[in-house]
């Protein structure tokens, strides 16, 4: 038997944001994914999810594309075709900001959409290393690399 999400249970919380349905934790996010509660959304480049690490079977677009970081042309009917109407999206980038103005988006668009914490490295430490103070690979959940 599942135990039930407590409220104290800090990965359960939605906190809310201006422009957007609310930022979740990585891990949040991923049992809403996993549930099939929500689409997951990598909006990292290419290039971040080729060297960088890949969460398999999260739906791959760009926000902004590499080199130049310009905003991806055709986001829009991208997530509107990976997101089918009623159900929410998580959108996860490197940190935690560009998954922002992705969920903006989305929500302009009539999306329910959620920001992912933390994103998929975390912030960087004080040597400028990130994978070491959160992100979706420090919690140890779904990735590959290469």
């Amino acid at each position: 038997m599942e135990h039930p999400i407590q409220p104290h249970d800090r990965a359960a919380q939605v906190r809310p944001a201006q422009g957007y349905a609310g930022d979740v934790t990585p891990q949040l996010a991923c049992r809403w994914w996993q549930q099939g509660d929500a689409v997951l959304v990598d909006v990292r480049t290419d290039a971040e999810r080729e060297w960088v690490g890949f969460v398999p079977g999260a739906v791959p677009l760009a926000w902004k594309q590499w080199p130049g970081m310009a905003i991806n042309g055709g986001f829009d009917d991208a997530i509107k075709a990976a997101v089918p109407p009623g159900k929410k999206v998580v959108l996860l980038c490197r940190s935690g900001v560009r998954s922002i103005a992705a969920a903006k988006r989305a929500t302009e668009l009539g999306i329910e959409a959620y920001n992912i914490l933390e994103g998929f490295e975390g912030d960087a430490d004080q040597d400028g290393h990130r994978g070491r103070k959160g992100g979706w690979r420090f919690h140890g959940l779904p990735w590959r690399q290469g």
